[in-house]
């Protein structure tokens, strides 16, 4: 079997027991003789695997009464829509730290004033704004705590006047995360906690509920709530696999030990990326992300960009290069990337840095 070192920033690496679990579940599941994407939705088989999700979820994150914890479609970007309908009444506030976030302040202002509390477009997203005021009259404020094209991150949970809502699709479950900051937590499964085509949505119930405009039900939380996100079909076999990465993390130990994970495997190619003479970081060094590492050819070897990548995807790293909006590269490191991977990347580096000095 080839061995490839994935490296990709969505759809991700999972964990080996969770895809042979699945393959399992694919031909036969809990002993139907269905298979998972067969069986029905209602079946009390199916019904166990979504409360088992849901438990998972609340144990692992810590989540407090008073939170509900829901599984629909659309990805992220939906959430952007999904968010503003169901709490912007007057005005909300984002804070402005790359694409995606730009993606959701514009998408909330057909619903209501926006305002940009900080951005760090001035000097291309590289660093996470600080010093900044939350104005108090806002109905949500609103971040993207990690971002995969420019490797920035917000590494501790904020304080908030207001009710707090955070896209973490790209390092939810990369770190223990206190969730009574946080109003609202959203994101896409397929950073790191599952396949495409599943959104985790974890919502203090007691926010819902506040504006004046008609929700289409499928679009209301309320609706989703009601029917333990099961009001139409859920998406069965992302969940499934979103489960059984949720045991794989419970049993690593959780989240302290996840964290501790990430932090020595970022460690690794960051120290590396500092060392060597040919590459060079494109982040803020406070702000850097534990889960997408973004860096550059140094600008006296620019012209071996090419070379270097070719030399990398002929030993085996796959999805290194860089979004076409930056450039470089990028090693995505979610939980499940195995450190001998990361190993694999900076010995490629330091071959490649001996073959050319």
């Amino acid at each position: 079997m080839k061995i490839a070192h994935n490296f990709n920033a969505g759809p991700c690496v999972l964990p080996r027991q969770a895809v042979e679990t699945a393959i399992e579940a694919l031909k036969d599941f809990k002993g139907t003789g269905m298979s998972v994407i067969e069986v029905s939705h209602r079946s009390k088989e199916w019904e166990a695997v979504m409360e088992e999700c849901r438990s998972l979820w609340k144990e692992i994150l810590n989540i407090p009464d008073g939170y509900k914890v829901l599984f629909l479609g659309g990805g992220a970007s939906m959430q952007f829509l999904y968010v503003a309908m169901n709490l912007l009444e007057k005005k909300a506030g984002y804070l402005e730290t790359g694409v995606w976030a730009k993606k959701a302040a514009k998408e909330a202002k057909a619903f209501g004033e926006t305002q940009i509390v900080a951005s760090s477009s001035d000097k291309n997203f590289s660093y996470i704004p600080k010093g900044y005021q939350i104005p108090a009259d806002l109905d949500y404020f609103h971040i993207t705590t990690n971002n995969t094209i420019y490797g920035t991150e917000i590494h501790e949970d904020m304080d908030s006047p207001v009710n707090l809502v955070a896209d973490m699709s790209s390092d939810i479950m990369s770190r223990p995360v206190d969730v009574s900051k946080y109003a609202m937590i959203y994101g896409g499964a397929q950073k790191n906690v599952g396949p495409a085509g599943v959104t985790f949505v974890i919502v203090r119930e007691d926010i819902l509920g506040k504006v004046s405009r008609y929700l289409p039900t499928m679009l209301d939380y309320r609706t989703h709530i009601k029917e333990d996100s099961m009001f139409n079909t859920p998406p069965v076999f992302p969940i499934f696999v979103m489960t059984q990465t949720l045991k794989w993390i419970k049993e690593l130990g959780g989240l302290d030990a996840v964290y501790k994970m990430n932090k020595e495997k970022a460690a690794l190619l960051y120290n590396e990326i500092d060392r060597n003479k040919m590459f060079m970081g494109t982040a803020a060094k406070e702000d850097r992300s534990l889960m997408n590492i973004c860096f550059v050819m140094a600008d006296e070897y620019k012209e071996k960009e090419d070379d270097f990548m070719a030399f990398a995807k002929e030993r085996g790293m796959v999805g290194i290069k860089g979004h076409r909006s930056v450039g470089g590269f990028r090693a995505s490191t979610y939980n499940a990337c195995p450190a001998e991977s990361i190993k694999a990347l900076v010995e490629c580096m330091q071959e490649f840095e001996k073959l050319n000095s």
